[in-house]
């Protein structure tokens, strides 16, 4: 069985370089992937993106976000975080069988101290009842890729701020993640692999489920991405995990209120989002304004429901005009950011 070890730590690159693997036959299924990103939020194909994300905190803090084509839940990511992907003949894989898939990970993960781990529910595999791994499967024409998650030294600060949902109220059609208690992999692994980073992890787990001693040995097994690959991977990331109307417009259709007493009066902004754009929006509250609100409401109509977006577009307008005693800097982030 061959392996590639990605050489980006970018998640979009990453999920463009495993969609374009499994469809374009430069390997032999089955195959194994091995990926490490930087922060980052990967949400399932069928869900709400802002739903999911906290996304005033994804943007003070660099987190990149992206949709893949596999259902499931969202999951943010490190570079304390592992990721695995296996490709397998769509025949030889019953969808949904997790277990089968991942158990060669999971004896490695035992051979290297962590023997409580197991695979539990759905898609997990936990130990002491904590989740730290997640895993998803996705089937197109004859393959399956069943992809998954290792949290070796995760933030897991960063894990609840960055998939907090915020208590502002968001209403939707889209599928929800179920919250589970985490944990990292590393403290249950045998002293002598809790000294390692993740890179180091990688690769000793590698050579846990090839079974051989050193790297040198697996030479013949090992893909590396050439020029050709690069490019075709570099299409599909600008075409999918870069484009704004995967990640944001193919959520459902949901509802936003978005609300905050100022001490010159009260702010209370309902949006409609279809498609991840504004189709509605009504400015409510008890403020004193010079002009009609209904300006603004009229400008953000059909605007694509981004923080960017609705700053540009506010900053068109003298808020102070509209919020009379109200901070307009203020007023813009209420309006443009789920907090």
């Amino acid at each position: 069985m061959q392996y590639v070890v990605m050489p980006s730590n970018d998640i979009r690159t990453n999920l463009a370089t495993e969609q374009y693997l499994m469809n374009s036959g430069k390997l032999k299924a089955p195959f194994m992937l091995f990926y490490i990103e930087g922060p980052c939020i990967i949400v399932g194909r069928n869900q709400n993106t802002l739903e999911e994300i906290n996304q005033k905190y994804c943007e003070e803090h660099g987190i990149t976000v992206t949709r893949r084509l596999s259902g499931g839940g969202a999951m943010y990511q490190d570079l304390g975080n592992l990721c695995f992907s296996f490709v397998v003949p769509a025949k030889d894989q019953e969808f949904g069988d997790f277990k089968t898939l991942v158990a060669p990970v999971v004896e490695a993960l035992h051979e290297m101290g962590a023997t409580g781990a197991e695979v539990t529910g759905r898609n997990d595999i936990v130990i002491d009842g904590k989740k730290f791994s997640g895993n998803a499967m996705y089937t197109k024409g004859d393959k399956t890729f069943s992809h998954g998650t290792l949290m070796f030294d995760v933030d897991t600060g960063a894990v609840e701020n960055a998939l907090k949902v915020p208590k502002d109220k968001i209403e939707s059609k889209g599928i929800k993640s179920v919250r589970s208690r985490v944990t990292n992999i590393k403290p249950y692994l045998a002293e002598s692999y809790q000294k390692l980073d993740t890179f180091s992890f990688r690769d000793e787990l590698i050579k846990k489920i090839w079974k051989v001693d050193d790297l040198e040995q697996l030479k013949e097994f090992e893909y590396k991405l050439d020029e050709t690959d690069q490019a075709e991977i570099a299409k599909i990331e600008q075409e999918l995990y870069k484009n704004w109307d995967w990640v944001y417009g193919r959520s459902p259709e949901f509802t936003v209120q978005r609300r905050r007493h100022f001490d010159g009066g009260t702010i209370d902004a309902r949006f409609l989002i279809e498609n991840g754009k504004i189709a509605e929006v009504t400015i409510y509250g008890d403020f004193f304004g010079k002009k009609d609100v209904a300006e603004l409401q009229t400008a953000l109509k059909g605007q694509k429901y981004a923080p960017e977006v609705i700053r540009q577009v506010l900053s068109q307008f003298e808020l102070n005009e509209y919020f009379v005693g109200l901070d307009a800097t203020e007023v813009t982030e209420l309006l443009a950011l789920q907090q």
